[in-house]
């Protein structure tokens, strides 16, 4: 044996033990971080203030969307394109191609009295969606009909009919000088009207 003095197994571990549980008694002492209290002078916002908050933005984004809507007469701008093709469309005896222009021409009159439903006259208030609606089932059902039936004949009378309608609408909400009539030429240049046109030309 050499002349060291060896530590016994139970002397290491009773030393072992004694260090652990120095490091937890000191751990155990020292002060642990705290949560953050809110300061007595940082003021905390009432539900009702911030009900008003939430307020005031969705005024503010309702005028900022009433600013984007565009006016009634860039929708019906859009009526009178399709409105226009559609002659052209029975003209030719296209009739999908008419029966497009149609749909199209009642969704965008559906559009035009959304963003104006009721329109203020000098004879008092004039019910555009209700006038749209009549003129939907009576002047427009009637070239539905006739585009349905293939019959150019009548498709000619019921679109001649539903420009009189037009002009009655036009002339209650107090601008006789929006007269239509029948279109010259269409509106589309790229379409091609004809129905038995072929695809590569």
């Amino acid at each position: 044996m050499s002349g060291r003095s060896r530590t016994s197994p139970t002397a290491r571990w009773r030393s072992s033990l004694a260090c652990i549980c120095l490091a937890v008694s000191l751990g155990c002492g020292r002060p642990q971080p705290s949560t953050p209290q809110p300061s007595p002078s940082t003021p905390v916002a009432s539900p009702a203030s911030q009900a008003n908050s939430e307020l005031a933005a969705l005024r503010d984004d309702v005028a900022r969307l009433k600013r984007l809507v565009p006016s009634q007469s860039h929708a019906m701008q859009d009526v009178g394109y399709h409105f226009t093709n559609l002659w052209f469309a029975g003209e030719k005896r296209n009739w999908p191609l008419a029966a497009f222009y149609l749909a199209e021409t009642r969704s965008h009159l559906k559009w035009a009295v959304r963003i104006i439903p009721v329109r203020k006259t000098q004879a008092g208030d004039v019910d555009l969606d209700g006038i749209r609606e009549a003129f939907d089932s009576s002047s427009l059902a009637g070239i539905q009909q006739a585009i349905e039936a293939h019959d150019a004949a009548r498709f000619t009378s019921a679109y001649k009919l539903a420009l009189e309608g037009c002009y009655s609408c036009h002339k209650a909400s107090e601008k006789p000088f929006l007269r239509p009539h029948v279109p010259t030429e269409p509106e589309v240049k790229i379409m091609n009207l004809d129905p038995n046109a072929k695809w590569p030309q």
